[in-house]
């Protein structure tokens, strides 16, 4: 009858498939204070377990701490602003509507107060695009552009370790390590390589589907594999060359 498939298996979240909570520093967000700027000292720059970029360890005069993405350029000992009203400069936290028109930013609040939710992966960096009528359009790393509101804080420059992708494995063992840190699957198996007991899309006298792989979203767990529930299916240009056609 063959085993359940790789997608059912990670459906029932078991802990193999699970981020570990060993090696975690801190929660990782802006600190909740109100009024006007506070300053802060970087006392460490610290590397933990599964997130791409490194930690800024951030003290504030009443001896309390914060954790941050680092952003290029920072050193332990430099001061930091938080707050509304501080300048923005380079790894200061302000809110949007402080910041110039085409300035990069990160960590960026989806909405006032949630400590910071997007562009915090390395290297990351959005644009604020424009201002008007409290809100705030910003493109993001993925060229999407979306309108939050201007009291959202973020941080000014771009995510520390930006080159981190240059650098190559080398071994599977170090790939495997790194992957397992953020509970992410690997190696990854190709549906169609494998024997047709362990997978809709496997068996074969050569490497394909043979049949179509969009899946229904009340399909059941051994069949729920591909495209699931696809909005549309196929290339642009052949549908534009159809319209074309008919016309």
């Amino acid at each position: 009858m063959g085993k359940r498939i790789l997608q059912r298996r990670r459906g029932k979240a078991g802990i193999q498939f699970r981020s570990p909570k060993k090696g975690k520093i801190a929660a990782v967000r802006y600190p909740l204070r109100v009024g006007g700027p506070q300053n802060a000292v970087v006392t460490a720059i610290m590397d933990e377990r599964g997130r791409s970029a490194p930690l800024a360890q951030l003290r504030f005069g009443d001896n309390s701490y914060t954790y941050l993405p680092a952003v290029a350029g920072i050193s332990v000992g430099r001061e930091v602003a938080v707050g509304p009203g501080a300048k923005p400069s380079e790894g200061n936290v302000v809110p949007l509507s402080s910041i110039p028109e085409g300035t990069r930013v990160c960590n960026i609040e989806l909405r006032p107060g949630d400590g910071g939710r997007l562009v915090r992966a390395s290297g990351g960096s959005a644009v604020l695009f424009s201002k008007a009528n409290g809100r705030a359009i910003v493109k993001l790393p993925s060229g999407k552009n979306i309108m939050i509101s201007d009291s959202c804080r973020a941080t000014v420059g771009e995510v520390a370790g930006g080159g981190r992708r240059e650098k190559p494995f080398l071994t599977a063992g170090a790939r495997h390590h790194a992957m397992r840190a953020s509970g992410r699957v690997y190696p990854r198996m190709r549906g169609i390589a494998m024997a047709v007991v362990y997978h809709p899309f496997g068996g074969g006298r050569h490497q394909h589907p043979g049949k179509s792989t969009s899946t229904s979203r009340n399909a059941p767990p051994g069949r729920k594999v591909g495209l699931i529930a696809p909005r549309k299916t196929g290339r642009k240009r052949l549908a534009r060359a159809s319209a074309e056609v008919s016309k």
